[in-house]
């Protein structure tokens, strides 16, 4: 069998098979539920190690596709159309939630928080910022106010990640009493989402108490974080990755 022949002197093109999407999942992974509540005095650096992850590689076609389809796109426009889509999905999530007690509140903030990290790491790649490097755990952390600085967010995420790998040689501790544990999860990720009055989130444990994380308090939260990572990567714009960190 013989190749057919080029073209107007053209080489043979090779045909190359389309890149399948990513698969990004819409709520935290069941391994990072069980990792946080093993350990949830680090819950938001292990959801942000997480979420860079396996939501950067979603960023960054995300953003490849957009800007194949729309060329002359600037990255402004990009940056809407990622944080109309994830306020939507922030202000679904407040709107269908209807898990009860205090393990229902931690989910709706967990979903939140999970929901805010896409938003950031879709606006990093739509300002032609790498969504994938590692470095983007640190901007979650500091741009959802869990540190207030780089350098502590850092320190942090280095403590998480040798706590999971741990965890993954020597197992969890599963002697903690649940509820205490559920209570600590619960208030580090309303912190973390933006959720500021910790009661108004266990007004949900309250027996005929409105649900907290309704449509205006995660629309609201989602919002502010999003115009803090417009901020911070269109003052950046699109830069050089660092390289490898020397050990």
């Amino acid at each position: 069998m013989t190749d057919p022949a080029p073209v107007d002197g053209e080489p043979n093109a090779v045909p190359t098979a389309p890149v399948p999407p990513v698969e990004a999942p819409e709520a935290p992974p069941a391994k990072l539920w069980d990792r946080m509540r093993d350990d949830p005095q680090y819950a938001p650096e292990h959801l942000a190690l997480e979420a860079v992850r396996r939501l950067g590689p979603e960023a960054a076609q995300w953003a490849a596709r957009e800007r194949a389809l729309r060329p002359d796109a600037p990255p402004e426009h990009l940056a809407d159309r990622a944080v109309r889509k994830f306020v939507n999905h922030a202000r679904l999530s407040g709107a269908v939630s209807g898990a009860a007690g205090l393990p229902g509140a931690v989910i709706d903030v967990g979903v939140l928080a999970w929901t805010q990290a896409r938003l950031v790491l879709h606006v990093a790649a739509a300002y032609g910022v790498d969504p994938a490097h590692p470095d983007r755990a640190t901007d979650l952390l500091v741009l959802q106010r869990v540190h207030k600085v780089a350098e502590t967010a850092r320190l942090a995420l280095g403590v998480a990640a040798g706590r999971e790998r741990a965890g993954a040689l020597f197992g969890s501790a599963g002697d903690r009493a649940l509820g205490r544990v559920m209570l600590q999860l619960g208030v580090r990720l309303a912190r973390m989402a933006g959720v500021r009055a910790a009661k108004r989130m266990f007004a949900k444990v309250v027996p005929g108490a409105a649900i907290v994380l309704g449509t205006w308090a995660n629309s609201s939260a989602t919002k502010e974080l999003a115009d803090r990572t417009r901020a911070l990567y269109r003052a950046a714009g699109p830069r050089q990755l660092p390289g490898p960190r020397q050990p």
